[in-house]
């Protein structure tokens, strides 16, 4: 996704609207020390410039590595015209307009995970995914002070992390050769000892798996404990429940104690804008605190009363906000157009990529792709070859003069390998280096055929440099 030309006068039209709301206060004369030379600043603009033709062209359908892509042209102005104001959410002291318009994005995001119902739900935006899973499991830690946290070992690290700065005791649990989360081990823990809070996840990050979230809720419900959802990176496959099979688990969320989505990543936002939700909005007391010198301006709640955070961007706000004007979640089911499409293709680019792999006579898919992360390797007969191969596609890919193709790897144990491809000699390291692509843009579709005619040149090519 590109900011297309021709939303170039809306640039224009942003600044003369913020200009004409600055004019309507009293005229002051700027401190000197605040002063712009355009000419230092057009220099260093120009090096800025330069310097940032050093990343990764994350915009490209041939940028097919980690989960990372721009925002939307919408969420680029919602974001510049909000950062001109610098409104702070923290409370409506310092950011009135986009702590409402913060209130109401989170309530569509609550609305499409089925949270919303009866309106007693609590939700706000974070600056991570990080920020929100360690909200939701100081919250756990709060409300079940003596009972550990589990979670599968495909889990993101930052539930282990989380729960070494809560002090809270963390139990891994094994995960299958699918990477969901293994429920006979979870059945017979929660049969031996009380649990707190159990994390489900919702898109892997790095198989991109989908942990059998209705089947954890109905041991919660046997057993007393909290289930908590990280779909930081997949929730938005939510809005494909009922036409994807693989995204069944999401239409059970909104029987969740709590969860976790990252508008930066499927919801076209820019970093960073994380969010968490709860189910119980009484939750909230577990939040409270003095705040001597803020909190004034209005009777009305103030966001900081309930965040971990204190300072938050209100532009991250406006920039959602926005964003949802223009691409709606609430779309129906067969419209076009709308959040749901955009995920949709995303979910057909993984899988006509996957297709096309295992089509191919140089690479196969290791596991079929259950939203839009495919993982493959070159077509060997011996781990190390193939751990080897990776590598070298990896770099080739990359190097190539034409057109750079960027990928991203990942490491598999031995026990995994072999239980997913046993036709393979699985010999060498403890783990097997296979590629791994983030299908994150639309566009991709089209592109799955150049990828794969990229990797396959890449396997056939002399070694880079």
């Amino acid at each position: 996704m590109t900011f297309p030309a021709e939303l170039d006068p809306l640039i224009a039209q942003l600044l003369a609207a913020h200009r004409g709301w600055e004019g309507a206060w009293p005229a002051f004369e700027s401190d000197p020390s605040t002063a712009v030379d355009p000419a230092r600043l057009g220099a260093a603009l120009a090096s800025l410039s330069s310097r940032l033709r050093e990343n990764y062209p994350h915009f490209h359908p041939l940028y097919a590595g980690q989960m990372l892509k721009p925002p939307h042209p919408a969420a680029v102005l919602g974001y510049l015209a909000a950062m001109l104001v610098n409104p702070n959410n923290h409370a409506l002291d310092g950011g009135r307009a986009t702590a409402a318009m913060e209130k109401e994005a989170v309530a569509s995001l609550a609305g499409m995970f089925g949270l919303a119902e009866g309106g007693g739900f609590l939700g706000h935006l974070t600056a991570s995914g990080t920020i929100a899973n360690l909200e939701a499991l100081w919250v756990a830690r709060e409300l079940h002070p003596d009972r550990p946290i589990a979670f599968g070992a495909d889990a993101h690290y930052t539930h282990r992390r989380a729960c070494d700065l809560l002090r809270v005791r963390a139990i891994e649990l094994p995960s299958g050769a699918d990477g969901r989360l293994d429920l006979g081990a979870l059945a017979t823990l929660a049969a031996k000892e009380p649990l707190g809070t159990v994390v489900v996840t919702l898109g892997t990050t790095g198989l991109g798996a989908v942990d059998p979230l209705p089947e954890v809720l109905a041991l919660a419900r046997q057993h007393g404990f909290r289930v908590h959802v990280d779909a930081a990176y997949g929730g938005y496959f939510r809005l494909l429940t009922g036409e994807e099979p693989s995204c069944a688990p999401f239409a059970a969320t909104g029987e969740a104690d709590s969860l976790v989505v990252d508008p930066h990543k499927h919801g076209l936002q820019p970093y960073g804008c994380g969010c968490v939700l709860f189910r119980d909005g009484a939750v909230a007391r577990l939040y409270r605190h003095d705040s001597p010198y803020t909190y004034f301006s209005s009777p009305e709640h103030h966001p900081g009363e309930t965040t971990f955070e204190c300072s938050r961007a209100g532009a991250a706000a406006a920039a959602l906000w926005l964003t949802l004007q223009c691409v709606p979640l609430d779309t129906p089911p067969d419209a076009e157009g709308g959040m749901r499409e955009v995920v949709r293709q995303c979910r057909r680019a993984a899988l006509r990529l996957a297709e096309l792999l295992d089509a191919s006579a140089g690479f196969r898919v290791l596991l079929p792709p259950a939203l839009d992360i495919v993982t493959y390797f070159p077509r060997l007969a011996r781990a190390r070859e193939i751990s080897e191969a990776s590598h070298r596609v990896f770099a080739r890919a990359a190097a190539s003069t034409e057109a750079p193709l960027h990928l991203a790897k990942l490491e598999v144990s031995r026990a995994r390998f072999a239980a997913l491809c046993p036709d393979v000699e699985v010999d060498g390291d403890e783990t097997v280096t296979v590629l791994r692509s983030c299908l994150m843009r639309p566009e991709q579709l089209a592109w799955a055929p150049r990828i794969v005619a990229h990797l396959e040149a890449a396997l056939a090519g002399p070694p880079a440099g």
